[in-house]
C-alpha cells in the first residue's frame, strides 16, 4: 500500500512538472503572469513581457495616453512569426483565459502536492534506507570530499566551505549558492529578454531598410518615366517646329519652280514660233518670181520683227534661284538644351509659375529632386528675307 501511494504521488509530481514546463513564459522564464495574451501564431506571453518586447522592437514608435498613434510589429520569441499590432498595441491582443484558468488550477494543485511530496519522501526513505541517490552537486577540486555549496563574490566562482575557512577564499566575500543562483538567473533572463528585443528591433530595422530599397526603386522608376515623358514632349515640339519650317521652304520652292516652269513653256512657245518664221523666210528666199516674192515679204518681215523681240516675256531676276535667305541660328537653343539638369528645391516655386503661364520647361518633382528644362531663352528671330517675287520686265518701247 505504501509503495502504491508512493508511485501515485511520484507520477502525479511528474505530471505537474511537465505541466509547469508548458506554463513557462519564453521571455521571463517564469510561470505566466496574468493577464496572458495569445499571439496569432498561437504562442502565449505575459502581457507585460509582450509589451517589453514590443517596446524594444519599436523604440521610436510614438505613444499617446497608453495607446499607439499607429500600429507596430514585433516577432514571436518562440517561432519568430511577425506579429502586427493595431493602434491599441499589446492591449489589443486577445487574452488566453484557458491558460489563466490552468495556471490557477496548477497553483492549487501545487499547494496540495507539497504535502504529498513530503509523505512520498518519507515513504521512499523508509522503504529503501540503504539506497542512496547520487548527488548531482559538483565536488570541490581542492577539498575532494566537500561539496560546492557557497559562491565567492570576490572572484566570481562557486567554492566549498573549507575553502572559505582554510583555503584560498578565506578573506573573500561569499554568498549562498541559492541567492546567487536566483540573482544570476534573473540577470540571464533579463539579458535574454533584452537580446530578443534587440534582435527584433534589428529585424525591424532590416525590414525597414528592405522597404526603403523597394520604395527607392519604385520612386526611381516613376521619376525616370516622367523624365522620359518630358523629353518625348520636347522631341515632339522640335519635330513640329522642323515640319513647319521645312514647309515654308517647300512652299517657296514650289512657287519658284512653278513660275520657272511656266516661263520655260512661254519661251519654248516663242522659240517654236520663231523657228516657223525662219522656215517660212527660207522658203520665201527660194521664190524666183519677183512679184510673188514682194507680195509675201512684207508680212514676213513684220513677223520676223515681232519674233525677234522678247520684251513681252518675263525675265528672271539675278539670284532668283537662291534659297539661302532661310537662315537659322540655334546656338542659344543648343546651349539651353545642353544646360538641361535637375532643378533645386528652391526653384520649385519659380518653375511652377512658369509652367502655369506657357508650359515652358519640363518639370518633374520627386522626393526633393526635380528635373527641368531651363526656361527657354527668347529665340533669335528667323533670318528670312522676304521672298523675291519674280519681276516682269516692262515691254520695251
Amino acid at each position: 500500500l505504501e509503495m502504491g501511494q508512493s508511485y501515485s504521488i511520484t507520477k502525479k509530481a511528474r505530471v505537474m512538472d511537465n505541466l509547469e514546463k508548458q506554463l513557462i513564459c519564453p521571455i521571463c522564464l517564469e510561470m505566466f503572469t496574468k493577464p496572458v495574451v495569445i499571439l496569432p501564431c498561437q504562442h502565449n506571453l505575459c502581457r507585460k513581457c509582450a509589451n517589453d518586447v514590443f517596446q524594444a522592437a519599436n523604440p521610436y514608435l510614438p505613444t499617446r495616453s497608453g495607446s499607439l498613434t499607429s500600429g507596430g510589429r514585433f516577432r514571436c520569441p518562440s517561432c519568430r512569426h511577425e506579429v502586427v499590432l493595431d493602434r491599441h498595441g499589446v492591449y489589443g491582443l486577445q487574452r488566453n483565459l484557458l491558460v489563466e484558468n490552468i495556471i490557477d488550477m496548477f497553483k492549487q494543485e501545487s499547494s496540495r502536492a507539497d504535502g504529498s511530496s513530503i509523505i512520498c519522501q518519507d515513504l521512499n526513505s523508509s522503504s529503501r534506507p540503504t539506497q542512496e541517490r547520487k548527488e548531482e552537486t559538483p565536488m570541490c577540486d581542492v577539498h575532494e570530499d566537500e561539496k560546492i555549496n557557497i559562491y565567492c563574490v570576490t572572484h566570481g566562482v562557486p567554492t566549498c566551505s573549507m575553502c572559505k575557512v582554510f583555503g584560498a577564499h578565506k578573506d573573500c566575500e561569499v554568498a549562498p549558492l541559492g541567492t546567487v543562483y536566483e540573482t544570476k538567473r534573473s540577470e540571464l533572463s533579463d539579458g535574454i529578454a533584452m537580446m530578443v528585443g534587440n534582435n527584433d528591433r534589428i529585424q525591424g530595422i532590416i525590414s525597414q531598410l528592405d522597404e526603403a530599397c523597394r520604395v527607392i526603386e519604385e520612386n526611381s522608376r516613376r521619376q525616370k518615366t516622367k523624365v522620359c515623358e518630358k523629353f518625348d514632349h520636347l522631341y515632339s515640339v522640335l519635330e513640329e517646329k522642323k515640319r513647319q519650317m521645312s514647309q515654308k521652304v517647300t512652299a517657296e520652292q514650289e512657287e519658284k519652280m512653278n513660275y520657272i516652269q511656266g516661263l520655260t513653256k512661254k519661251y519654248g512657245d516663242h522659240l517654236e514660233e520663231s523657228c516657223k518664221v525662219v522656215e517660212r523666210g527660207i522658203q520665201t528666199m527660194e521664190e524666183t518670181e519677183m512679184a510673188l516674192f514682194l507680195q509675201n515679204v512684207r508680212d514676213l518681215l513684220k513677223k520676223i520683227e515681232d519674233a525677234s523681240s522678247t520684251a513681252h516675256l518675263d525675265k528672271v531676276e539675278r539670284g532668283y534661284e537662291k534659297m539661302d535667305h532661310y537662315k537659322v541660328d540655334f546656338r542659344r537653343e543648343r546651349k539651353a538644351l545642353g544646360s538641361l539638369d535637375f532643378i533645386r528645391d528652391d526653384d520649385d516655386e519659380n518653375e511652377e509659375e512658369g509652367d502655369g503661364e506657357a508650359g515652358e520647361g519640363a518639370r518633374t518633382v520627386s522626393g526633393g529632386a526635380a528635373v527641368s528644362a531651363p526656361p527657354a531663352q527668347p529665340s533669335a528671330p528667323q533670318q528670312i528675307n522676304p521672298s523675291l517675287s519674280p519681276t516682269r520686265s516692262s515691254p520695251s518701247t
